[in-house]
């Protein structure tokens, strides 16, 4: 039985709310993003990166399927 997932506005998430959503640090996510394991963060300023909401809430309700 699929989870069902919140269905919210699309946002651009920043560093500390990935961090919320994820309860991982910065250097865990940037590492899983460097393997392929976790949504890549878009350019969205000349010093800033974001990460995809739906991308991000996906991941997240993905991991909690393997463990149900």
């Amino acid at each position: 039985m699929a989870a069902t997932v919140t269905t919210q506005p699309r946002r651009i998430m920043r560093l500390p709310q990935v961090q919320a959503a994820t309860g991982f640090g910065r250097a865990w996510i940037y590492e899983l993003m460097s393997e392929g394991k976790f949504p890549k963060a878009r350019k969205i300023g000349a010093r800033a990166v974001g990460w995809d909401s739906q991308e991000v809430e996906q991941w997240v309700s993905d991991r909690l399927e393997v463990r149900a």
